[in-house]
């Protein structure tokens, strides 16, 4: 059997890689977001506020049962404030640190911890963002914490590969995503983004991707070994 652990399956790409994977009977999920209405034999939901560190501390993996392939997608992230420095509120701060880079490293502690010593095959793929690769006003902890997750998927690599784990690791960045983090970022002022009158016409002109696409781009990575020799990736890579 595929094991597959994903953050944020409540919407969203979180939502969409859920409903492909269970498409296939070889795969088992476990979902990891504040609410779920799925009731399936092959789902296991828990019920978790992923920015609260404590609940995300409490989270344990399972024994698996014939595991094949065992996969970490650290999917859930917010965009937090849209405003410059100076402007933010300080708890968002901390939720959006936490949820974007505090969790994933968590949970990809967990993982290894338990999974490690297993011979079958093992991925942590990280949902980065090309905002983690370039400056942004008014996305500044967005930013930071996508350029975080790039720099821990580039450490974790370098230390399964001293470890002989067989861990494979990917950040990924899926890019502009028809989602609710992309209805926030049009909410703000253009004192706060200055480019926000771009991401209210890339709604307009239906430039953003359906999540449904979108899943199937990040399943294309899981599958596909030509597409896993870099960590730091894209569906531009496609």
């Amino acid at each position: 059997m595929n094991y597959y652990f994903i953050t944020g399956t409540s919407k969203g790409l979180g939502e969409s890689l859920l409903d492909l994977l269970l498409k296939d009977e070889h795969n088992i999920v476990y979902g990891y977001a504040r609410t779920s209405s799925l009731k399936h034999e092959r789902y296991k939901h828990k019920n978790v506020d992923l920015s609260k560190l404590s609940e995300v501390q409490n989270i344990s993996f399972p024994t698996l049962k014939n595991p094949e392939n065992i996969v970490l997608i650290n999917n859930a992230g917010m965009v937090g404030d849209v405003n410059h420095v100076g402007n933010l509120d300080n708890q968002k701060i901390i939720d959006c640190y936490n949820l974007n880079l505090i969790a994933p490293v968590i949970l990809s502690n967990n993982f290894i911890a338990k999974y490690a010593p297993l011979t079958c095959e093992k991925m942590v793929l990280n949902i980065s963002s090309g905002a983690g690769r370039s400056p942004i006003d008014g996305w500044n902890v967005y930013c930071s914490t996508k350029a975080g997750i790039d720099m821990f998927s580039k450490v974790l690599k370098v230390e399964s590969e001293i470890d002989k784990s067989n861990i494979k690791v990917l950040s990924l960045a899926p890019g502009i995503i028809d989602t609710d983090m992309q209805s926030e970022i049009r909410k703000a002022t253009q004192s706060g983004f200055s480019n926000v009158k771009r991401f209210i016409n890339y709604k307009q002109e239906g430039e953003l991707v359906a999540p449904s696409i979108s899943a199937g781009q990040v399943l294309r990575f899981i599958i596909g070994e030509t597409l896993q020799k870099d960590v730091i990736c894209s569906v531009r890579d496609l």
